[in-house]
C-alpha cells in the first residue's frame, strides 16, 4: 500500500499493489429511461433536504420535464406524504412501477411498499443499501430528471449511491448555523473524493420575512451561504426562507402547488445539463 493511499481507489492516482477496481455502475431496469440523475444530500439531518428535493423536482416538472424522486431515506421516508401519495406500488414481469402523483411526479419509496406506512423500518445497513439499489435496478422509470433524496450524513447509503449509480451531480442542502459549515465540508470532500460534481448549494431556513412589515429576520443567525459557496467553490448558491405555507403544503400532500422562486438559478443550472446532453446526442 502506498504511503499516499487515500483508501478511495476510484479517485486515487497511486498504482499500488493493493489497488482494487472501482465499483461498477449498476444498470437501470431495461425498461427504464432516465436521462439525468441528481442526488440531494445533507451533512446532517433536520435541514429540510426532502423538502428541497420535492421543490426542485416540482420546479423542473413545471419547465416541461418528466421527473421522478427515488426516496433513498429508507428509515425516514417523507416524499410520498409530501406529494399526497397513498396508493401502493404495483409491478409485473417488467419490474416495479413508481407511484405517480396527481400532477405526474413519479415516486418510489419504501412507504409505497408497506401495508402500514406507520410501521418502522428496522433494518440493518446492508438491507437498506440493497433496497436503494433495487429502487434503481428494479423500478421502471421514465424521467428526464431522477432526483435521489438521500439520508443525512456520509454513511452507507450515500456511499452506495455515489459508487453504484450514474450520478450527474449532487445538490447540497444546509442551514445557517455556524456548525453546519463544518458538516457541509464533510459532504463536499466526500463528493470530491468520489469525483461527483457539486451542482449547487441550498441554504434552507435562511431567513424569515415578516408578513406585516416585510422585514427580513435571520432567526438562526447570519447566513453562511455565500461564505460556504466561495470557500467550497460552489455555484449557484440559493437561500430559501422559512415559509409556513411550504410546510403546510407538504403536510397536506400539496407540495406541487407551492413554488419557491429562489430555486430558479439552480433549476437553470440543471436545465443546462439537459441541453448539453441533447447537443451531444445530436
Amino acid at each position: 500500500m502506498s504511503e499516499n493511499c487515500t483508501h478511495h481507489c476510484e479517485s486515487c492516482s497511486e498504482n499500488c499493489n493493493s489497488r482494487t477496481q472501482a465499483p461498477q455502475k449498476l444498470a437501470p431496469n431495461k425498461s427504464s429511461r432516465v436521462n439525468r440523475v441528481i442526488g440531494v444530500v445533507s451533512g446532517k439531518g433536520g435541514v429540510g433536504k426532502s423538502l428541497v428535493t420535492g421543490l426542485l423536482a416540482c420546479e423542473m416538472a413545471r419547465r416541461g420535464f418528466k421527473c421522478g424522486i427515488l426516496d433513498g431515506d429508507i428509515t425516514g421516508p417523507s416524499i410520498p406524504k409530501m406529494f399526497g401519495i397513498r396508493s401502493r406500488a404495483l409491478g409485473d414481469e417488467m419490474g416495479i412501477y413508481p407511484v405517480t402523483s396527481e400532477k405526474g411526479m413519479q415516486v418510489m419509496s419504501v412507504n409505497v411498499l408497506l401495508e402500514d406506512v406507520t410501521e418502522p423500518v428496522i433494518w440493518r445497513g446492508a438491507l437498506i443499501t440493497g433496497t436503494v439499489q433495487q429502487f434503481w435496478t428494479d423500478v421502471v422509470w421514465d424521467a428526464d430528471y431522477l432526483f435521489i433524496d438521500m439520508p443525512p450524513g456520509t454513511g452507507d447509503v450515500t456511499l452506495t449511491v455515489f459508487q453504484s449509480l450514474p450520478l450527474d451531480g449532487i445538490v447540497i442542502v444546509s442551514s445557517p448555523q455556524e456548525l453546519v459549515q463544518l458538516i457541509v465540508g464533510k459532504a463536499v470532500k466526500m463528493a470530491q473524493k468520489m469525483n461527483v460534481p457539486i451542482l449547487g448549494l441550498v441554504e434552507n431556513m435562511s431567513f424569515l420575512r415578516c408578513p406585516d412589515c416585510g422585514k427580513t429576520v435571520e432567526i438562526f443567525g447570519p447566513s453562511q451561504a455565500e461564505k460556504m459557496g466561495k470557500g467550497f467553490h460552489i455555484s449557484p448558491v440559493v437561500r430559501l426562507p422559512i415559509d409556513p405555507q411550504a410546510a403546510q403544503a407538504a403536510d397536506r400532500g400539496q407540495i406541487e402547488n407551492y413554488r419557491a422562486p429562489q430555486l430558479d438559478l439552480l433549476a437553470d443550472a440543471l436545465k443546462k445539463l439537459q441541453v448539453t446532453n441533447e447537443l451531444v446526442e445530436k
